[in-house]
């Protein structure tokens, strides 16, 4: 079932693209990447290559299976936010989140590639790739250690 559910999700991320490019002009990034399912399933996607990541899947080891879904849903709920959606972000900041983490330059180059190979994965637009893009950058500076 939850198979049935992802794959549900990623055609609805999918279809969110096939309303051209005038209905697209005046959607939020949030309606243009599918709502919240195609969200959340692009997240499962990338945690899934985090986790599996010989070198990033250190960063989740020890955490309850509780937690783990407390990260998820955070996750799901900044993007969302940040995307113009109706989620409500009630996480840590990210400088307090990551603390003593160990996150380094090298760590936050491989998971944004990751997250831009889940992005060609589920084809989502050049445009907004650029745009998520310009959402995450930002946070690199709380989120490495020792960033500028």
């Amino acid at each position: 079932m939850k198979t049935l559910s992802r794959i549900i999700a990623a055609t609805a991320f999918a279809m969110g693209f096939l309303g051209g490019a005038s209905a697209g002009a005046d959607l939020t990034l949030y309606q243009r990447l599918g709502g919240y399912d195609a969200i959340a399933a692009v997240t499962d996607d990338f945690i899934g290559r985090l986790a599996g990541d010989d070198k990033l899947g250190r960063f989740f080891v020890g955490f309850s299976t509780d937690s783990k879904q407390r990260i998820r849903q955070n996750i799901v709920d900044l993007i969302c936010n940040k995307a113009g959606g109706p989620c409500v972000y009630t996480g840590r900041d990210m400088k307090t989140a990551h603390a003593g983490a160990g996150i380094t330059k090298e760590d936050w180059d491989r998971s944004t590639k990751m997250f831009g190979e889940t992005l060609v994965k589920f084809k989502v637009p050049d445009e907004e790739q650029k745009e998520l893009g310009e959402i995450i950058a930002p946070l690199e500076k709380d989120i490495v250690e020792g960033a500028l």
